[in-house]
């Protein structure tokens, strides 16, 4: 696929993560969701690697295979991010509205599935394509993990569902981080 192409598909799911991070952040913080801050996290973290990934379309394997490094280290560093969130969460306390975090989830469930279908195309052209392709599989499974959690929260009444999903995103961003870094290797070693 030409670069023009993969350029266009990385511009509209930059454009669709960022708005995103700001409305799921700011909602989470209203609605005191642990697990929807992991998640505009998540969505941070997807806008600046497809703007890194943008970047990248014209550069070599190698220039690729480091953008594809950095996406992932900074992948790591937001995965922290959403786990010390939970754990502040933990010490002081939350009470996490649940239908605010099914709607909201929802709204993002519908955009990620959006970026996921966009990137789908592109996948195999180059590490820096299958670092936003992993990326936006892992940003549709935490929505599905935070409508879960507000369901049960709102079930049980206990707070802690929320801080489980919250921690399940943060390992789910850690787990996608060192998946990037990985492929970034093979990616560099291929093209020595």
């Amino acid at each position: 696929m030409s670069a023009p192409l993969q350029a266009s598909a990385l511009r509209l799911v930059l454009g669709i993560n960022a708005a995103m991070f700001v409305a799921e952040f700011a909602a989470g913080w209203m609605a005191e969701s642990a697990g929807l801050i992991a998640d505009s996290f998540d969505m941070l973290a997807d806008a600046i690697v497809y703007g890194l990934s943008l970047a990248a379309v014209s550069r070599t394997e190698g220039g690729q295979a480091n953008t594809a490094t950095a996406s992932g280290l900074f992948q790591l560093a937001l995965g922290g991010g959403a786990l010390a969130e939970v754990v502040r969460r933990l010490v002081v306390g939350s009470a996490p509205e649940p239908t605010y975090m099914i709607m909201v989830a929802s709204v993002a469930l519908v955009a990620n599935a959006v970026c996921l279908r966009v990137i789908a195309k592109h996948r195999d052209e180059g590490v820096h394509m299958r670092a936003s392709w992993i990326f936006s599989q892992n940003d549709v499974l935490a929505n599905m993990a935070v409508i879960a959690g507000g369901i049960l929260v709102a079930t049980t009444r206990s707070a802690a569902w929320d801080l489980v999903v919250g921690a399940g995103i943060g390992v789910l961003v850690l787990s996608g981080g060192y998946r990037i870094l990985r492929a970034a290797s093979e990616a560099r070693r291929a093209a020595a």
